[in-house]
């Protein structure tokens, strides 16, 4: 579905240049929800705006279903965390769930039909006649995904889109994206600054350097489902993960960042993570 490889990313030019991504290589299959962590200004939206066509890598390449991206794809949606800018307020939740299907070329009894559906997958049909100015930061965000939903992507690229909301909310919206995706199938890439977030909802968790970012670690979540909010988190398994990805994002102290950047990429398994030897020893 999603190949990145040797993804680099550098802005500005001169004395004053900063290198966001140092070569990102990543694969995502079909169906699978990959989330990505890092530490701060590691560059996680960088790349997600890259895969989504919106910034122009410096260098290496994205290919969507085999298909190099040079511009937005058309079978992509990309939810924000900033929701009150990405809705439009003097459209109705309806319509403006409803207003990218015209890219699809459907008429508007079409439209209206394929935003209803997405509402009630979120369980806001009631709000349909309301504008996002009425609603709850939550509820404008449910919008969002449902505007995405309705879309019928291949791929979803969601950029720290419950960072804007309380923790109730957050997990409530957690719990939506897991039931949606598997509901839909869908493929989507999660970019987090939350490490529990990554591995309650996530198959895999991606663990970024600091910039100029790499892959450190690509942690496949081995945890029973359905998931819930509280027996999941209570699992020895998910405690161990946790940890070893907030270890990861942290870094060691003895370490420094030039050190640290250059972790090689690698695939493990929890609960029983493997990590490069020079990032256990004491």
């Amino acid at each position: 579905m999603l190949d990145v490889v040797n993804l680099t990313h550098t802005y500005g030019s001169g004395p004053d240049a900063h290198r966001a991504l140092g070569g990102i290589d990543l694969k995502v299959s079909e169906g699978e929800l990959v989330c990505v962590v890092g530490p701060s200004g590691c560059g996680k939206s960088t790349l997600l705006r890259s895969i989504a066509g919106l910034v122009r890598p410096t260098g290496g390449e994205v290919r969507v279903k085999g298909r190099p991206v040079s511009g937005t794809p058309d079978d992509l949606a990309v939810v924000f965390q900033d929701y009150s800018r990405s809705l439009f307020p003097w459209l109705s939740v309806r319509d403006n769930v409803a207003l990218p299907l015209r890219r699809r070329g459907l008429d508007r009894a079409a439209r209206r039909a394929a935003a209803a559906e997405a509402l009630a997958a979120v369980s806001l049909e009631s709000a349909a006649a309301k504008y996002p100015w009425q609603l709850s930061g939550g509820m404008q965000q449910r919008v969002a995904i449902a505007r995405a939903l309705a879309y019928r992507p291949s791929l979803l690229l969601m950029d720290e889109p419950f960072g804007s909301v309380d923790a109730q909310t957050r997990e409530d919206l957690e719990d939506l994206v897991l039931a949606v995706r598997g509901h839909h199938r869908m493929t989507i890439v999660l970019i987090t600054h939350d490490i529990d977030e990554s591995v309650y909802v996530g198959d895999r968790v991606v663990v970024l350097t600091r910039a100029p970012a790499v892959v450190a670690a690509d942690l496949r979540v081995d945890l029973p489902g359905p998931r819930d909010q509280i027996a999941t988190r209570e699992l020895p398994a998910f405690v161990h993960l946790r940890a070893e990805v907030s270890r990861l994002v942290r870094g060691r102290p003895e370490f420094g960042p030039e050190e640290f950047n250059t972790v090689p990429p690698h695939t493990t398994t929890s609960p029983l993570v493997k990590t490069p030897s020079h990032l256990t020893k004491e």
